[in-house]
């Protein structure tokens, strides 16, 4: 096995060389031989695969055994025509066919030939040849499949990559394959070529310049002819027999052997008696000769009567099992399945169930795919595994989406109706039922499908079922990232990191911090849609601040102003910024109010100070959306994630900046200030 690869490629050459220079009929007979040998095995080894991938270089295989055997007949031609002998096999073949009867040896080797051409190369071509366009015309379709399994969860990220290479490579074999059966259409006919002209050459060289009898060249010539035809055609025989059963064969979890004895005699006992008992009918009752029929009808009926006994013995076994699987369930330790809480569920009405069937058309599962790509690019996080389930006591039109077991929103939609929602700039007024958007929560109208062009052209943004449904959970998920990274996640990116930077890891973890305290920095950036895909710099500056403080607070800050041009380019366009800015005194006191406890800090203002406060930023961000602009906030480096925590409680959605976060580049206009 170790110089393998170099005695194939030594070999190859060697065939070609054989048909250039001529060789002793001793090696001659060895590599004709070798050519049945080497055909017997294909035959076997296609016969005992369980899927055609498993024997993948058939296709190349193929095309070396038909220039190896156009070789031998290159070499035994020069034999026959130069000196009249070719060699003890071949001599062997032609006396064996042949025996002394030169016209039924003819026949018999035209039916073999012809059989080979018409029947089983036609046939193996042809099916090789649809087998290749059904399977390209078919992957689209197999990759949504696993998609959608691996959204699902019934596959892992590993086992899907896996099944869409055998897909690639199943693709690539039986192109392959639809190539390769015309090598061997083209050797039945080059075998055909070579018999018509070698008996006509041998005449023509016995008869004019050996001065033989007609007779006498028809005799030696045809008997080398047909000798070397079929130590020729045998071989492409049961290779092109090899080729038919690959191409025909379905993927199995059994040979062809066991596939043909289990389908057909391990149906039906019923289907044996009958069969039996017809066959002893006719040997009893009829002028068919006894024996035959009766040993055949007395084989069936022992195959049926094992066949029940069997499936006496199996049904026997599946009662047992079913009885060992209820007293497992009773066990007490198997109640521990139960307490697995999934990160997402979404639960639906029976209603809903054909948007998530791709059976009937639904796309559902492949939006589910392209929003955690979507997350992943966004946020740098691997969103999990989207568990989808259907629910029979929600409402028909219904869906619930869950975070950690627990219900966060639900959403009723209406079939054979699109929403329309005016964004501000629609142009007019269209006909539908109020309701209101369940992402976002802006007003939108159910509409028909008649209704849908007018409202495009009115300028109202209509989107169908499948995209309202993934654009609420794409929200739910974005706004819950925080909650759904945890540490084996934290651990995950950190390996990915190490593989490039391992003096970086090995500095940060677990010298300075723990895998816990790096999850809090990191999901107080995903909180705020600060993307975490830098990982290295953000390991870099826990690396550089971590011997200064180890607040988990004041390390977000420290990352957020690494990460300064990453999110100038989030906020700011055309390099100008317009902002609301506090007032100094508002800053000093939230400064001043900053207590350090063990377990991190926390703002203590007193509650009259905060609501002045929201009162002020709410008036401030009214002002802003008015002019349609995007509310942020900018405040000094240390009190901006205080800030941000306190305007939670009137808006979650706020955009709070400090300065060392925007590249000084940019032209900063404040248009409001929040007082007390």
């Amino acid at each position: 096995m170790k110089f393998g690869d170099v005695v194939v490629a030594i070999a190859v050459i060697l065939i070609v060389i054989i048909i250039i220079i001529p060789i002793p009929k001793t090696a001659l007979d060895i590599l004709l031989s070798l050519n049945i040998t080497l055909a017997l095995l294909i035959l076997l080894i296609s016969m005992y695969i369980k899927d055609a991938l498993q024997f993948s270089i058939f296709p190349s295989l193929l095309l070396i055994t038909t220039i190896f055997r156009i070789a031998l007949n290159i070499s035994t031609t020069r034999y026959i025509l130069g000196e009249g002998d070719a060699g003890k096999v071949i001599e062997a073949f032609g006396n064996f066919v042949i025996q002394d009867n030169v016209v039924v040896g003819i026949i018999v080797f035209l039916i073999i030939v012809i059989a080979q051409f018409l029947v089983i190369t036609k046939g193996s071509e042809r099916v090789a040849e649809v087998a290749a366009r059904f399977t390209l015309d078919a992957m689209p379709g197999k990759q949504m499949a696993i998609d959608a399994d691996l959204n699902s969860g019934l596959i892992t990220e590993e086992e899907a990559r896996v099944r869409r290479k055998e897909i690639q490579q199943s693709a690539d074999f039986y192109g392959a394959m639809d190539g390769a059966s015309k090598f061997v259409k083209g050797d039945a006919i080059f075998g055909i070529v070579t018999t018509f002209l070698n008996i006509s050459a041998g005449l023509v060289i016995g008869i004019a310049i050996n001065k033989m009898a007609f007779a006498d060249a028809m005799s030696k010539y045809t008997l080398l002819t047909i000798g070397d035809g079929l130590v020729s055609q045998i071989p492409a025989l049961i290779i092109s027999t090899g080729t038919g059963i690959v191409v025909t064969r379905a993927a199995s979890e059994a040979n062809l052997g066991q596939d043909v004895i289990k389908q057909l005699f391990g149906q039906s006992p019923r289907i044996m008696y009958i069969i039996g008992g017809v066959l002893l009918f006719l040997g009893l009752f009829t002028p068919l000769p006894k024996l035959p029929y009766i040993v055949i009808a007395s084989l069936l009926v022992v195959s049926g009567y094992r066949l029940q006994s069997n499936i006496k013995r199996e049904e026997e076994q599946e009662i047992v099992s079913q009885e060992e699987e209820v007293e497992e369930i009773r066990k007490p330790e198997n109640v521990m399945s139960l307490l697995r809480v999934e990160d997402i569920e979404m639960e639906f009405g029976y209603g809903i169930i054909p948007l998530a069937d791709s059976n009937q058309g639904g796309d559902l599962l492949d939006r589910i795919v392209m929003i955690r790509r979507q997350i992943a690019l966004e946020l740098g996080i691997v969103v999990p595994i989207v568990r989808l389930r259907d629910n029979i006591q929600l409402n028909p039109n219904e869906y619930v989406i869950k975070i950690k077991g627990n219900e966060i929103c639900r959403g009723e939609v209406m079939f054979d109706y699109y929403l329309a929602m005016d964004p501000g700039t629609s142009q007019g007024e269209i006909n539908g039922i109020d309701t209101i958007e369940p992402a976002f929560g802006l007003p939108a109208k159910w509409i028909t499908e008649e209704e849908r062009e007018k409202a495009e052209i009115l300028g109202y943004t209509v989107v169908d079922l499948p995209s309202m449904i993934a654009t609420h959970l794409t929200e739910i998920i974005r706004r819950n990232a925080h909650e759904l990274f945890g540490r084996q996640d934290v651990k995950m990116l950190i390996d990915n990191v190490k593989e490039e930077y391992p003096a970086l890891v090995d500095e940060v973890v677990p010298k300075l911090f723990s895998i816990g305290e790096i999850q809090r920095v990191l999901s107080n950036l995903i909180k705020e849609n600060i993307s975490i895909r830098n990982m290295v710099s953000i390991l870099e500056t826990l690396a550089d601040y971590g011997t200064v403080t180890r607040d988990p607070d004041m390390l977000t800050e420290y990352v957020r102003q690494k990460l300064f041009r990453y999110i100038t380019n989030k906020y700011v366009q055309a390099n100008s910024l317009k902002v609301i800015t506090l007032d100094g005194q508002l800053e000093q006191l939230m400064m001043d109010s900053i207590r350090q406890t063990e377990a991190g800090s926390y703002l203590s203002l007193a509650p009259d100070i905060v609501q002045r406060v929201l009162n002020s930023l709410l008036l401030n961000i009214e002002k802003l959306t008015s002019i349609g602009e995007q509310p942020i906030v900018l405040t000094a480096p240390i009190v901006r994630i205080y800030f941000k925590r306190l305007t939670e409680q009137a808006t979650e959605d706020l955009i709070v900046l400090s300065y060392n976060e925007i590249d000084s580049s940019v032209e900063v206009q404040s248009i409001g200030m929040v007082t007390m």
